[in-house]
């Protein structure tokens, strides 16, 4: 029997073990090592309890651990933290937390899937009650259970989750700021088009913090944070989430040999094989190729998970199966607006040193005669000395997944700006124009 370990219960592991099942179902022994207590969530799907779309937390659950190991025979294990592994005898290290034992298990194809950690700056009083994260069930359900409380709610971090938590708080009706240290929300997107989230934000009644590092929290004599300080400018608050983005949950891999970036995420080729010999790692821990941008990077989405999960565990199993990459292709909504990317921003296209032109189009959703029609604003990205399609950027009310992922797979196949006319786009005015706005913006690059 081939022993199969893998570190982490969630997306990219849980996509692995399962493959694993179904690809070597006689000769797999496959255990799992969960930190937490719950196996294969939707994390994406976290804000969307507060905001009220999603009923409660055990919906966001696709499969319990329970399931893993009466149906599909897994040693599913909860509360099992890894410490370290010893890649020369093949063996994982860790402690069983609920019992506080050491634990140690060897493996014949150990997968690394161990996800990211949110970030908390190390700032005075970041500790104070009232301060919180969203990365797991047990942070919402922390979170929720102090919304009761509230008075004041400040975000710090205008990026994905900054802007979902945002719109969940607003939706309700509970008063927000968002606390941003650049001048523009959402900086994935150039900042002409990030303009039109601040309008929308401001439109709701979200407080919106440009430029400003917070440095400090204040708490009361309850030790419940009252006051944010940033660049010393105080603002009064009683409940802050730090949505400052996440770092590779990796440090327990000090030591191993395993190559890594300067941040943590591990190299690994197509196949989702690490540098260390019957070690794979997949999902928010591991790096993935950008198909545009022709290197490794860190896109941590939950997409990716699953794919390179998915991939991880059939390679592992012993079918031969390579990871293609991706665009960058995101998308999100904010309030009334859908805001979507693939590819390159322009800024990116710059910092990268490519010869690149943007073109800017403001069309409508469907056909431009009809009553109830919604603004649509897309920008391209384009190479200047092929015409090569490099990016795209899309924000409205309505339309914007529809046309985004005509994008995205326009980015994978390496399509060029003239190639957009020929494209038979699905038309009825209901739905879209006779040209697709899409098409309408690729015609007017020079």
């Amino acid at each position: 029997m081939t022993q199969y370990v893998i570190i982490g219960g969630d997306a990219a592991g849980m996509s692995a073990a399962m493959q694993i099942i179904r690809r070597d179902p006689n000769h797999a022994e496959v255990t799992t090592l969960e930190r937490g207590g719950i196996y294969s969530y939707a994390q994406c799907g976290l804000p969307y309890v507060i905001e009220g779309s999603v009923n409660q937390t055990t919906d966001l659950i696709a499969r319990s651990r329970e399931t893993f190991q009466e149906k599909y025979g897994i040693d599913a294990r909860t509360y099992h933290e890894v410490k370290s592994i010893d890649p020369n005898k093949q063996q994982v290290f860790g402690i069983d937390l609920e019992r506080n034992q050491d634990f140690s298990i060897s493996y014949d194809k150990l997968l690394i899937a161990t996800g990211a950690d949110p970030v908390i700056p190390p700032l005075p009083g970041n500790d104070a009650k009232g301060v919180h994260t969203l990365k797991t069930i047990p942070d919402l359900e922390h979170l929720q259970s102090d919304l009761h409380q509230h008075r004041q709610v400040t975000i710090v971090g205008g990026g994905y989750v900054g802007l979902e938590l945002a719109e969940a708080f607003a939706t309700q009706h509970i008063p927000v700021r968002l606390v941003e240290r650049n001048r523009q929300l959402a900086k994935m997107f150039d900042g002409d088009m990030a303009t039109l989230l601040h309008d929308e934000a401001e439109a709701q009644g979200i407080e919106i913090v440009f430029n400003k590092t917070v440095t400090e929290l204040k708490a009361d004599a309850d030790g419940r944070v009252n006051a944010l300080y940033a660049d010393d400018e105080a603002f009064a608050t009683d409940l802050v989430v730090f949505a400052t983005g996440i770092k590779p949950n990796t440090s327990f891999l000090n030591g191993s040999g395993i190559r890594q970036n300067e941040k943590g995420a591990i190299h690994v080729n197509g196949h989702m094989k690490t540098n260390l010999a019957n070690v794979y790692a997949a999902g928010d821990c591991a790096l993935q190729y950008h198909r545009i941008k022709e290197q490794h990077d860190y896109l941590p989405l939950g997409t990716h998970a699953n794919k390179q999960g998915r991939i991880a565990g059939t390679n592992m199993a012993g079918v031969d199966k390579s990871f293609q990459g991706v665009v960058g292709t995101a998308i999100f909504r904010f309030l009334r607006l859908t805001a979507a990317r693939a590819g390159l921003s322009e800024k990116e296209a710059e910092a990268l040193g490519i010869p690149a032109e943007s073109v800017y189009y403001k069309g409508t959703d469907i056909a431009g005669y009809f009553t109830d029609k919604k603004p649509l604003h897309i920008k391209l990205v384009y190479r200047t000395d092929n015409h090569l399609l490099l990016g795209a950027q899309i924000i409205g009310e309505s339309g914007v997944d529809k046309r985004i992922d005509v994008l995205a797979t326009a980015l994978f196949h390496s399509m060029s700006m003239d190639e957009f006319e020929d494209l038979d786009l699905s038309y009825a005015p209901p739905y879209n124009g006779v040209w697709d706005p899409v098409q309408q913006a690729a015609r007017r690059a020079k």
